[in-house]
């Protein structure tokens, strides 16, 4: 019976979710077993929130919900009840919840509009939909007005208005003419968001009676419509006739022409204005401007970017859509219109509000009694949502008690649950913009097993193929289950089953021994079942005879053979496939039992062909090819490539243009199927020839195109089936006249190298490309954005140019244009660039770090504005590193790690954490130039996590009935020991393992006294170590009690212990048997399934060093002694040290150092010899007076009966040591000999420094597992052996 363990108040919370990972039961989809189970209500379907209806039609509103026993239905109307019988219009479908509201029979849907809510009830408890707004749709008329004519005079703007009646939902606008067709809209005419019809200018084609808009109201089908509107536009000329035909000839008449006037902005008005979205809706901006010509919209987000993948531009350009807005997209939007008059502009300040949405929905929770569990409610929103409770449909407060219930915030917490706590539970997460309500039910079950898989189930496998066997099962509390073999068979254990948490039994490779009849059982404490299924093993099927390569004349017979072997209680099939495909429908083709035969080979016949073997169980083929030839050849007719081309002639020569013709040479037997031209420019690459073009082989001629100032040769090459010929010789050369260059350079880029500065380069012209001599190019730039002047500069034929004195990170359009002697090539396209970045300005604000679980974090940090960072932002930083353990309170050496993120991400997980432990960490934004200033550390901590195995397990004093044992405390206890757990269990001679004993020890004790044991026995122990979150892995040991207090006689291996560094190992042990035995230690990977790797130790030594090893990584070790029986030890489990950033270098193997070490020695040799010859004459040491005035405990000499520090003295001069000058006599360094103490950071792996930063070696510590580094001895040397080594 385990004890129960204490949880601290301040991890209830983390533990109880843990629970309910680890302990909620998962009902499997059996519709049997659902069908039996009971189960409180769950709503399946419901009506949406804003249910707006049809009037014309019944309303029926959903409600569906499913439980066990079924439920029963209850409404509500406007938060009262809603009491359906005594309303003869209402009725509800049977076996469900749904309301019918009977309109067409006379029932009015106005009198039914309210707010309803369907509950559904059953014993388990009871759930509730959303509050369901019915509201009937309305299509109102317009009303009517007097529309008097609209007289404009052409050029100037005008505004329709619509104003369609309010409707529900609102109606959708467009505007046709009298014959129902649509009005055109362009960027001069378009249609606004609030209907209205907008002229930028108006012109006399706009001139018509018949503008009228429509709105259609989709939810009742209607149209409707408003009273057509005249236009009538004046144009200048017929205004002029008219002036003039009323004055005089004496009189000054005309009127002004058209006028072309800047933009004014007709919607929105003013500067600024102001636009709420909600998230997850579509953001549309509108600005139509008036002016002549027709002002052309742009849209820009001040600060930021429009958002990729999400932007769409509407009504041309006039609208801004963006679809699923989030909060990242509130800011100030401008628009701008501009003609080439000049331009205008307004700023629409974008606030994205939300309405809750869920982080962490609540979920159905099905546990057994006595368990416990928790409900997890989390939502999100702007302004944040509000979380309420409710029990069965009732607020939580007024609910009744439940003592395993406790409310904290967005969760209930669960604990020690039974039957009568079931129930429904909502969470209702609501703010100003809406709410969201999820149902959760807590089922408490106690059922006895159900095994689901049926009974007597056949499995048949391959013999070596994978078996699995199922047991699929179902019981609250959660079965246990246990397999046997054979009706009386002893329980499965051992490496070569696999028991998979469904239940399923696998055996990896299934042996024909393994064919019978298994049993699986299932048991809790509500009762016990078993069932049992067949496993029969069969034979493969193996082709014994393959198909083989054949080589057939044409109209001759071949066959292939493919005899198969199989199980006999399998059907086998074959199939022949051509080329993977199914064989020619042709009789030729014929397939027997154990060959394919096919008569009358001919060429189509050539390919490989399979023979594919199925049975239920397995699936084999082979191939072979086919290859058909023809019959005895004649004489070969000999194929060659063509002779060259020649007699090239130059004729009709032009600027642009040139006539090639040649006389073909000798075709070789075969047709020359096109001819090849290439030409040579000796003016700009002699001696390198380039491809022109290519021409059919039947063509001798062709018109060539030339390039401007280029010395052109021109050669052919005859190309046939077999090759292409040699060139044939040049053609005379032909030099075109120089022009102004017909491209400009390609490649065009401007990225900043400082700062301050714009580095413009470019892709030079190749030499023919040129067109003349005197190349050079026109490099001109302006920023963008700003109405500036372009800047322009001529330059040599270079590739760069550099801007000096620029604005940090701005854009800059830029083009560069080719020019020679003869004049510039076209215009150029323009490129944008920006001028140099800088580092980032400011850190990213409000850090926050979520420990997700013991080895994994995840930190959030807000993005720092974007005109801060002073380049491309290319992502995020995370600097962390591990101040200290909690469990040991000792500082180490500091690890900094960093973990990048690219772009805009405002988050990340922080992986390979060690468990209780503090960490601080910042954040830096990274741009092109690098990294911005860190933000303020952020302390986190991680929680406890299982311990390590001990460092040690060792077993003394052997007596009768008694054996003591002692440990050492984990290496990594990741939190505070609890306790250990020791389990015992004797072993006969045939190493059957007797019953297991299991003893809880407080976590304060290292050594036990086991009393009461059998003598002469042998006893293996398992022995791990406990924190609060669970039990850490084990180590084991095996001992004998003696008989007759005899020490036994039998070899054994004991006490293997470790001391692990970065990459290599101190293996040690201690052997009890017959002298001269061969050792051998075997390692690998802990939790890995590959071979143990096995080295042998030289001689009869019991210490051994492995290399080789991977840091960061858990090994299993095992000590054997060759020749006895395959003795081995029992398994120690450690752990290298974690990789370094980088290594020091250890000077106790530089020449240097071991020099001036032996010179040391040397001269503490001769003191010595000097020393013995005063002592002998009765006199002093001379320089004792000058040790007593400089009593430095690390310069002093040593004693040679200790090797500690201190004074010399002669025979009659026997004084103390002086304090602080000696060493321990176990010769460690102790830490209360300095305050900054080695000890302090024994637990790296690396080497230490001494006080003025020079390098000293590895030091021991207190742990048996500390690395010994260059030692193949387990003690590591301390600071005195080192120095006792030289003398």
């Amino acid at each position: 019976m385990m004890k129960k363990m204490s949880i601290p108040t301040s991890k209830t919370s983390l533990v109880l979710f843990l629970c309910q990972i680890i302990s909620a039961l998962d009902v499997p989809l059996d519709s049997k077993l659902l069908e039996e189970l009971s189960q409180p209500p769950t709503i399946t379907q419901q009506s949406p929130k804003d249910y707006i209806v049809d009037p014309r039609e019944n309303i029926v509103i959903q409600c569906e919900a499913k439980g066990k026993p079924p439920p029963s239905f209850s409404w509500t109307r406007n938060g009262t009840h809603f009491d359906i019988d005594k309303d003869a219009q209402v009725t509800m479908k049977p076996n469900s919840g749904t309301l019918v509201i009977n309109i067409m029979n006379g029932g009015k849907a106005e009198a039914y509009e309210g707010v309803y809510q369907c509950t559904a009830r059953n014993e388990r408890g009871a759930a509730i939909s959303n509050n369901i707004v019915i509201r009937p749709s309305r299509s109102p008329l317009w009303t009517k007005e007097k529309l008097e004519p609209n007289h404009v005079r052409e050029g100037d703007s005008l505004v329709l208005h619509c104003r369609p009646p309010v409707g529900l939902p609102p109606p959708i606008i467009f505007w046709m003419d009298n014959a129902f067709q649509r009005l055109p809209q362009s960027e001069r005419v378009s249609q606004g968001l609030n209907g209205d019809l907008y002229f930028s200018n108006v012109q006399p084609e706009d001139t018509r009676e018949d503008y009228i808009c429509y709105a259609r109201f989709n939810h009742t089908q209607t149209i409707q419509q408003k009273q057509p509107i005249s236009v009538k536009v004046f144009s200048m000329d017929s205004l002029n006739d008219t002036i003039a035909a009323n004055l005089s000839d004496t009189d000054i008449y005309g009127a002004k022409p058209v006028t072309e006037r800047q933009p004014v902005l007709l919607t929105p008005t003013g500067s600024t204005s102001t636009k709420v979205e909600l998230r997850g809706n579509v953001l549309l901006l509108e600005c139509i401007a008036a002016g002549l010509p027709t002002p052309v919209i742009r849209w820009i987000k001040e600060g930021g970017e429009l958002p990729a993948n999400r932007t769409f531009f509407e009504n041309f350009k006039k609208t801004l859509k963006i679809i699923d807005v989030s909060e990242a997209d509130s800011g100030n939007y401008k628009c701008i219109a501009r003609n080439t008059l000049g331009s205008v502009h307004h700023v629409i300040s974008v606030t994205v509000k939300a309405a809750p949405y869920w982080i962490t929905a609540p979920r159905n929770l099905v546990l057994s009694p006595g368990e416990d569990g928790t409900l997890i409610c989390r939502a999100n929103g702007n302004p944040k949502p509000s979380i309420s409770w409710l029990a069965n449909g009732v607020p939580i407060a007024i609910a009744p008690e439940d003592p395993s219930r406790k409310v904290d915030g967005d969760t209930i917490i669960f604990s020690h649950v039974q039957e009568r706590s079931s129930a429904v539970y909502q969470c209702n997460a609501s703010n100003e913009y809406g709410y969201l309500l999820a149902n959760a039910f807590v089922n408490v079950l106690a059922e006895p097993p159900r095994i689901l898989t049926p009974a007597n189930k056949l499995y048949q496998v391959i013999a070596d193929s994978p078996a699995l066997l199922d047991c699929a099962y179902f019981g609250s509390p959660k079965p246990e289950i246990e397999w046997f073999k054979g009706v009386k068979g002893s329980i499965l254990r051992g490496n070569e089953y696999v028991f998979h948490d469904n239940g399923t039994l696998e055996i990896p490779v299934a042996q024909k021994n393994s064919a019978g009849t298994y049993t699986c059982v299932a048991r809790n404490e509500l009762g016990k079942i078993q069932n049992e299924v067949q496993l029969e093993i069969k034979d493969p099927t193996m082709i014994i005879k393959q198909p083989e390569y054949k080589v057939i004349q044409r109209y001759g017979q071949v066959s292939f053979e493919c005899i198969i072997k199989h199980d006999s209680t399998l059907l086998p099939t074959v199939t022949w496939l051509k080329d993977n495909d199914e064989l020619p429908d042709d009789e030729r083709f014929l397939v027997g039992k154990d060959n394919l035969t096919i008569m009358n080979v001919t060429d189509k016949d050539d390919g490989t062909y399979t023979c594919i073997v199925n049975t239920t169980l397995d699936s084999v083929s082979a191939s072979a090819v086919l290859t058909v030839v023809a019959a005895p050849p004649t004489p070969a007719i000999i194929y060659a490539r063509p002779n060259p081309p020649f007699d090239l002639e130059l004729t009709g020569q032009l600027e642009r243009s040139i006539e090639l013709s040649w006389i073909p040479g000798d075709e070789n037997n075969s047709p020359i199927t096109n001819f090849v031209i290439e030409y040579e420019d000796a003016l700009h690459e002699p001696g390198v020839w380039h491809y022109q073009t290519e021409v059919p082989g039947t063509q001798t001629t062709v018109q060539l195109k030339l390039s401007p100032y280029v010395n052109y040769s021109f050669r052919v090459i005859a190309v046939n089936k077999i090759g292409r010929s040699q060139p044939s010789e040049p053609s005379e050369q032909y030099l075109t006249k120089s022009a102004s260059p017909d491209e400009n350079p390609a490649n065009v880029q401007g990225i900043g190298s400082e700062p301050d500065n714009l580095v413009i380069t470019w892709e030079p012209l190749k030499g023919f490309q040129s067109n003349g001599p005197g190349l050079q190019y026109k490099v001109s730039w302006r920023q963008k954005d700003v109405d500036d002047e372009w800047t322009s500069v001529i330059v040599a034929n270079v590739s760069k140019y550099i801007v000096s004195g620029t604005p940090t990170f701005v854009p800059y359009e830029i083009k560069v244009q080719a020019l020679n002697d003869l004049g510039y090539a076209p215009e150029p396209s323009e490129v944008i660039g920006h001028s140099g970045e800088d580092l980032p300005m400011v850190a990213p604000g409000n850090v926050q770090v979520h420990v997700i679980n013991s080895t994994l974090a995840k930190v959030h940090w807000d993005p720092v504005p974007l005109k801060t960072v002073r380049g491309h932002l290319q992502g995020y930083k995370v600097y962390y590193w591990k101040v200290q353990s909690l469990s040991r309170r000792s500082r180490r050496h500091v690890e900094k790690k960093i973990l990048t993120f690219r772009g805009n991400k405002t988050f990340g997980m922080l992986p390979g954490l060690e468990p209780y432990s503090s960490y601080m960490l910042n954040v830096r934004v990274v741009n092109g130039k690098g990294e911005g200033p860190a933000s303020p550390d952020k302390v986190f901590k991680t929680p406890e996590g299982v311990p390590g195995s001990p460092s040690f397990l060792k077993i003394t004093n052997p007596t009768l009935d008694s054996l003591t044992l002692e440990w050492g405390s984990p290496t990594h206890p990741n939190g505070i020991l609890t306790s250990y757990t020791l389990k015992f269990q004797p072993i006969n001679n045939t190493h059957e393992l007797g019953p297991l004993v299991e003893i809880r020890i407080p976590a304060n004790e290292s050594s036990l006294i086991l009393k009461n044991l059998n003598y002469s026995t042998r006893y293996k122990f398992y022995f791990n170590a406990q924190t609060s979150v669970g039990s850490g892995s084990q180590i084991t040991e095996e001992a004998v009690t003696i008989m007759d207090e005899v020490q036994p006689l039998y070899p054994r291996i004991r006490n293997v212990t470790t001391a692990a560094a970065e990459t290599y190992a101190n293996i040690s042990w201690e052997y009890e048997g017959p002298d001269h035995a061969n050792f051998y230690v075997e390692y690998g990977v802990a939790g890995s399934k590959e071979d143990w790797k096995k080295e042998i130790v030289n001689g009869s030594r019991s210490f051994f060093v492995l290399k080789g090893l991977t840091p960061g990584t858990a090994y299993k070790v095992r000590v054997g002694a060759e020749g006895l029986s395959g003795f081995r030890s029992s398994e120690d489990v450690f752990e290298t040290g974690p990789a370094m950033a980088s290594r020091q270098v250890d000077i106790a193997t530089q020449g240097w150092f071991i020099g001036l070490m032996c010179a040391v020695a040397l001269l503490i040799l001769i003191l010595l010899i000097v020393c013995f010859i005063r002592r002998n004459k009765g006199g002093k040491y001379p320089v004792k007076e000058k040790e007593d005035a400089h009593a430095d405990p690390e310069i002093q000499p040593m004693k040679e009966d200790d090797g500690t520090f201190g004074e010399y003295s002669d025979a009659e001069d026997h004084k103390p040591l002086k304090k602080g000058s000696r060493t321990p006599s176990d010769r460690t360094v102790k830490k209360e000999d300095s305050d900054d103490s080695l000890v302090d950071y024994g637990e790296g792996v690396n080497g230490q420094f001494n006080e003025d930063g020079s390098f000293i070696g590895q030091y021991s510590g207190k742990k048996e597992k500390e690395p010994a580094e260059g030692n193949e001895s387990s003690e590591a040397p301390s600071p005195v052996n080192a120095m006792n080594s030289f003398v």
